[in-house]
């Protein structure tokens, strides 16, 4: 493919995009410019390209086109579309990182030294969220388990994180994901079987959110319970319903941090009752931002870097 099978636009400013369903709604348009003004890069501005769910490959072949051949179109953050992308774009880039080899899944799209790049962010962001709501030792001090509801990226990516972990008890025993579709199941044991895990996995086809009550009314105590579908936010709706039974002194994480909501209102209902714990995307955004804008502008996200990017991106939520 050449830069003339593709209409590209010339851009005048230096641009980082948003590849996703409902950029627009996004805190990252409120929050870009004064990370930017953080990391003295104001020249640089952020635009969303939406994206219907599982869209057409020339749709994704397209954005990736005005990436690669436009001097001043930087990179950009995948969000949603992250393995469909890949599946359709994949002869466009020239490097993709071990994680993206493993997951079949891109999060960033960068440029280095004429070649186009794609890296997965994923394993890191989800390994520094989980880090940042569990301590050293969970699973072993708790045997609690692992249940998430979706087997998309963000989905593998929190298993591939757990897989790497050195010490035993950081790792669960069980890891089930449940998805609507078998394809996404299919790729996430298809990956898993490429490595070597003491963890076991257990891969459950489901789009009934009653069928979903009772299998987590099965799962011990303090187990973590993830929303990793987009329902609340891509789509309407939640994976349960609000007569499912969390697991006692659970974690119920919500990958989403905008939208309805509708898993963590249901789990804040149960937070005395059951007493649990409620997580929302939002460190999850913040990591996961972050870490494909170092990759894409080509800066050390040192500790120091994040946490001065962290608190931006708290003011302008507050506000």
């Amino acid at each position: 493919m050449s830069q003339f099978d593709y209409p590209v636009i010339k851009k005048s400013v230096p641009t980082f995009y948003f590849i996703g369903v409902t950029t627009g709604k996004s805190s990252i348009i409120k929050v870009f410019p004064s990370w930017m003004q953080v990391l003295g890069r104001t020249e640089v501005v952020i635009e969303g390209i939406d994206c219907k769910i599982h869209d057409d490959a020339q749709v994704y072949r397209r954005a990736v086109a005005q990436i690669k051949y436009d001097p001043n179109s930087l990179g950009a953050l995948v969000t949603t579309h992250k393995i469909d992308l890949l599946n359709a774009a994949r002869d466009m880039f020239e490097y993709l990182d071990p994680y993206a080899t493993i997951t079949g899944e891109i999060s960033s799209i960068s440029k280095l030294d004429g070649r186009l790049e794609g890296h997965a962010k994923d394993p890191l962001t989800s390994g520094a969220s989980l880090d940042a709501i569990v301590e050293p030792g969970y699973f072993g001090k708790t045997q609690g388990q692992v249940l998430c509801f979706g087997a998309g990226g963000s989905g593998v990516a929190t298993l591939l994180h757990l897989i790497n972990k050195k010490d035993r008890a950081d790792r669960p025993a069980k890891f089930t994901f449940v998805n609507r579709s078998q394809g996404r199941l299919e790729h996430a044991r298809a990956m898993v079987s490429t490595l070597k895990t003491d963890i076991q996995v257990e891969y459950i086809c489901s789009s009934d959110p009653v069928a979903n009550d009772s299998i987590m009314e099965k799962f011990p105590p303090h187990s973590i319970v993830i929303n990793a579908t987009g329902m609340g936010k891509d789509t309407p709706g939640s994976p349960i319903t609000w007569n499912g039974k969390f697991p006692l002194d659970s974690i119920a994480w919500e990958f989403n941090y905008r939208g309805e909501l509708d898993f963590m209102h249901q789990a804040l209902a149960q937070a005395a009752s059951r007493k649990v714990k409620v997580e929302d995307g939002w460190i999850y955004f913040v990591h996961g931002w972050t870490q494909v804008v170092a990759q894409v502008l080509h800066f050390d996200l040192t500790p120091e870097l994040f946490t001065k990017l962290n608190t931006a991106a708290s003011s302008v939520r507050g506000k």
